[in-house]
């Protein structure tokens, strides 16, 4: 492998409280999109972040730290908008009952509903990997995370610029810059490697350069476990292989500009299957395939381009895709996406991906536009729970939710029917898509007039149309729109039901409450 140049990038700092957290609203060189979620981050539930938390600021990755551990729990929402340069210097672990961090890197660990967004001149994560483990809806835009090494020193994150591992979902990486100065033998791993059970995560609108390995899904043949991720829009450049390298599970890929991909590019295998659609890869070698193992993986392919790519000959352990790459599997994706078709891709790549380029995106028509601005965030409030209209109080007497039963339709990973009743806003049911339902059920025949449904911070205002249904007959007992109080002739039932028929995503209902009166 060749070395490569320095980077040579300017360090950009913008001081806010060095080593403490000011609990307020910034003017923002972008504000964080939360809305514009895309890929497989959109599924199991949505990927929000920090969405209707506390807007912190930290220019040190002890305040990072300090921000996740000063919060009532481990997964209260908070935004982080983070400036200036992150490095081991001013990077210490801190402790407390909401976090679990270290001092050698951003920890992410057992902790979720956090958004890290970039402001200002700019947030470098300099020689500083970050690390999700044990951890889910967690947004990370707008970031430049440089030169992590595993070997040499300093030493952060096992050489990874973004690492995930271990019981992951929902993640949206997007708008950064990932980088190193070469390949393992200078001391560097990969620039976004996931493994051991990480599911539904986006990459987008990403820059990655100047690596022997761009990523990984599962660091073993036997790591098949990782699956539903997206790549879009993304930049590699003069990466030796690894574009991603896929283990087992499923991968979206599409409108992504590869140039300079040295050795190998996109490596699906040990039964990968990769959905490859209108690409464009340049001045490249064997830029699909299984390489470097006897388990194969699979691919379905559409639009791409070729420009001067170089195919290898086939040996028992190396199958290049080309000279002309046709589909071996089909891939069926299940969220909405509408791609640039590929001639275009260069220039609206080179235009939108990256830290600092303000956020922009493409919406399939090959034009670089800026996403719709989102209110500045406001001052932390106390939540209040969501009632049609914002008029009708919440019911007054016993919830009778509280030790009773409860069961759906098809629920998502990692959500339970069971949360909707124990008193708490931070856990939740969704169900497996858009619409479902959820019931509240007793052993003997109980008398109900009103139920409050109340949705998880962070994802209010998703439920649109819904039916309460008497759950013993199947009767309906009132029709309308959106969570709250809902008020109905008095019934009595062993089961109510909750029916959601129309949604503007995937709902989290974080409390199904049931009153007589």
């Amino acid at each position: 492998m060749q070395p490569r140049a320095a980077l040579g990038l300017g360090t950009a700092v913008a001081v806010t409280a060095i080593g403490g957290v000011l609990a307020v609203a910034l003017p923002m060189q972008a504000n964080a999109a939360t809305g514009g979620v895309t890929g497989y981050a959109t599924q199991n539930g949505g990927t929000t972040g920090g969405a209707g938390g506390q807007t912190v600021t930290a220019s040190t990755g002890t305040a990072i730290h300090t921000a996740l551990c000063n919060r009532a729990s481990s997964s209260t929402p908070i935004i982080i908008q983070v400036s200036g340069t992150i490095n081991h210097g001013n990077t210490t672990k801190v402790s407390g009952d909401s976090c679990n961090t270290a001092a050698d890197k951003i920890e992410l660990k057992e902790i979720s509903n956090v958004t890290i967004i970039g402001t200002g001149s700019g947030a470098v994560f300099d020689q500083l990997g970050i690390h999700i483990r044990d951890s889910s809806n967690i947004i990370i835009q707008n970031v430049t995370v440089r030169n992590v090494k595993k070997s040499g020193s300093p030493t952060s994150n096992g050489g990874d610029a973004i690492g995930m591992e271990s019981t992951v979902r929902n993640v949206w990486v997007d708008h950064v810059t990932l980088e190193a100065s070469g390949g393992e033998s200078e001391g560097y791993d990969g620039l976004f490697d996931l493994k051991d059970d990480v599911e539904y995560v986006t990459l987008s609108y990403a820059i990655l350069r100047n690596s022997g390995r761009g990523g990984l899904i599962g660091s073993s043949e036997t790591d098949t476990g990782n699956n539903y991720i997206t790549f879009h829009h993304n930049s590699y450049s003069n990466i030796d292989s690894r574009t991603p390298l896929l283990r087992g599970g499923t991968a979206h890929i599409y409108n992504n500009y590869y140039v300079s991909l040295n050795e190998s590019g996109i490596n699906s295998r040990a039964g990968a299957k990769a959905k490859v659609d209108n690409n464009y890869f340049k001045n490249s070698v064997d830029v699909l395939g299984t390489f470097y193992t006897t388990e194969a993986g699979y691919w379905q392919v559409s639009g791409n381009i070729f420009d001067n790519v170089t195919w290898s000959a086939a040996s028992s352990d190396h199958k290049p895709a080309g000279p002309n790459p046709t589909s071996t599997t089909s891939v069926s994706i299940p969220y909405a996406f509408t791609p640039d078709s590929a001639s275009c891709v260069p220039d609206v790549v080179t235009a939108t991906a990256g830290a600092n380029k303000g956020l922009q995106v493409s919406n399939g028509s090959c034009t670089p536009t800026s996403p719709t601005a989102g209110p500045t965030t406001p001052a932390p409030t106390t939540p209040v729970p969501t009632t049609p209209g914002g008029t009708t109080p919440p019911p007054s007497g016993t919830n009778l939710s509280i030790g009773a039963g409860a069961d759906g339709s098809s629920k998502a990973s990692g959500t339970s029917y069971g949360d909707v009743r124990d008193g708490s806003l931070t856990t939740y049911w969704s169900p497996a898509s858009t619409t479902g339902s959820i019931s509240i059920k007793w052993s003997a025949a109980t008398s109900v007039s009103r139920i409050n449904i109340r949705e998880a911070s962070g994802a209010t205002g998703l439920i649109g149309a819904y039916r309460v249904l008497n759950g013993d007959t199947g009767a309906v007992l009132k029709t309308g729109s959106g969570a709250g109080v809902i008020t109905f002739s008095a019934v009595s039932a062993k089961k109510i039901t909750f029916e959601i028929t129309g949604a503007s995503g995937t709902p989290r209902v974080a409390e199904f409450e049931t009153y007589a009166s």
